[in-house]
C-alpha cells in the first residue's frame, strides 16, 4: 500500500513505472518526486532494442513477479520523465 507521511509525494513508498522520452523505462520504489526528477529506490531499468524483448514483456512480467533491485538509488531526471505510474495498475 505505500508508506504514509503527510509530508511526502503520494507515491512515496509505491513501486511505479516510469517512462522516458527515450527507450528507457525505470521501475522502483518511489521516495520522492520534485524538480530534480523522481527519486527511486530498488530500481530496475529497461532499455528497448530492436529484436530484443518489448517494454510490454518487461512490464508484464515485472508486473507479475516484481521489479529486480538493479539499481539501489537511482534519479530520473524531470526532464526525461513523461509519466509515473503504478505497477499495480498494470495488472488489474
Amino acid at each position: 500500500m505505500g508508506t504514509f507521511h503527510h509530508d511526502t509525494h503520494e507515491l512515496h513508498g509505491i513501486t511505479c513505472v516510469v517512462e522516458t522520452r527515450g527507450p528507457r523505462t525505470w521501475v522502483g520504489r518511489v521516495h520522492e518526486v520534485g524538480p530534480a526528477g523522481v527519486l527511486l529506490h530498488d530500481a530496475d531499468v529497461f532499455d528497448e532494442v530492436p529484436g530484443g524483448p518489448t517494454k510490454a514483456e518487461f512490464l508484464a512480467r515485472t508486473a507479475a513477479v516484481g521489479p529486480w533491485p538493479r539499481h539501489k538509488s537511482v534519479v530520473v531526471p524531470a526532464a526525461e520523465v513523461t509519466s509515473v505510474r503504478r505497477l499495480g495498475d498494470l495488472s488489474a
